[in-house]
């Protein structure tokens, strides 16, 4: 049985995040989506942000009916009002967020020289200052409650590169810089603060750009989500400030 089976009934899992309120950017597919049901069936209230509405209530839609927590929003990382008023609302109605999950992606395929000003603002936009933007939101409200874990979706681009990526490894070395410092400072106000390295994923975001790629070196977005999981139930004493998790034939690592 895939962990994306074991998950689909809330009773086959323990209620370690019961109570949490969690925000999980990039909500409506991929990753997102299924990060979305595993906090949720870890007893979480989850919000599935999107910038595609249709998206993010398709999966809350659909994660309500198997009885779990969800809610859908519409939230633009790359935009601080849309950023300001999704967490404004979110504590409004919720009073608190405990978890926020940066997962929201993207990535323009092409050489340095291919590489617009416009693609670079997009790709730097969205996996980078959306996750600063997104912190800085709900950082000051963390440190005030006296808690709550910040999970940055990071990659192997963080670690090494391949050619007609240079926006993409930009950001996503980026974020791995950030999440470290962050980590740093979130210890001293019991804030936590993980990146995770995921490799390859059978996503809409690699098996819609490439076709032809052989699913076999890729992993179960599940797997990656049951990770995000694993971190965010450690102990008020523990922090896990980095985490890989990548297919065993992971194209992109030795």
């Amino acid at each position: 049985m895939n962990v994306t089976q074991r998950t689909a009934d809330r009773g086959d899992l323990p209620q370690p995040l019961a109570g949490r309120i969690s925000l999980v950017t990039g909500g409506g597919r991929g990753l997102g989506e299924a990060t979305c049901r595993m906090l949720a069936a870890a007893g979480a209230t989850v919000i599935a942000a999107d910038v595609r509405p249709e998206l993010a209530e398709g999966v809350a839609e659909g994660l309500r009916r198997e009885g779990l927590d969800v809610h859908a929003r519409q939230l633009d990382v790359t935009e601080e009002a849309s950023a300001s008023e999704a967490v404004s609302d979110l504590l409004v109605r919720h009073g608190r967020v405990d978890v926020l999950v940066n997962n929201a992606g993207t990535d323009v395929t092409a050489s340095f020289e291919e590489l617009t000003a416009a693609d670079w603002e997009l790709v730097l936009g969205v996996n980078l200052r959306g996750p600063i933007l997104m912190t800085r939101l709900v950082f000051p409200h963390m440190r005030r409650e006296g808690g709550g874990h910040i999970v940055n979706v990071t990659s192997t681009a963080a670690k090494r590169a391949w050619a007609n990526a240079s926006a993409y490894h930009a950001s996503k070395w980026g974020l791995l810089g950030f999440s470290h410092a962050l980590h740093v400072e979130g210890r001293a106000v019991g804030v936590k603060v993980t990146a995770v390295v995921a490799g390859g994923m059978r996503t809409p975001f690699l098996l819609d750009r490439f076709p032809d790629i052989d699913e076999g070196t890729l992993q179960d977005p599940a797997t990656v989500a049951e990770t995000i999981r694993f971190v965010l139930t450690q102990p008020d004493e523990t922090v896990v400030p980095e985490v890989m998790v990548i297919p065993m034939r992971e194209s992109s690592w030795p």
